[in-house]
């Protein structure tokens, strides 16, 4: 199933205001990478966010947020924000505050090359 169209490019409004924003599309998703570093992603039926992985365990708490889990692990500091939690502008905005938070200290993937 693709990302959600809409969900992305509510994304990318919010993200618009950003001197270095690039779209890349990845495990189905389209992912918004900040300054070479992934901060939020639109998923088919979600959206993840990098997050400060200090702040994970509370953020999680939230029943409309759930930990990034691939081949059973764990990753703290991605979650998926899911359901009608999304619709609300405040909400939304949110989430994307904090991922923009978190991505002024994140690391950025050792780019792989390619000569």
């Amino acid at each position: 199933m693709p990302y959600d169209e809409n969900l992305a490019n509510r994304i990318r409004q919010s993200l618009a205001h950003l001197p270095n924003v690039s779209e890349k599309k990845m495990f189905g998703s389209l992912a918004f990478m900040v300054d070479d570093k992934m901060c939020v992603t639109a998923g088919p039926d979600a959206m993840m966010c990098r997050i400060d992985p200090a702040i994970h365990e509370e953020v999680v708490k939230n029943k409309n947020c759930h930990a990034v889990i691939m081949r059973g692990r764990e990753y703290k500091g991605y979650v998926r924000v899911v359901g009608d939690i999304l619709k609300s502008k405040k909400e939304f905005n949110s989430w994307i505050r904090l991922a923009l938070d978190f991505n002024k200290f994140a690391k950025a993937s050792k780019k792989i090359r390619t000569d």
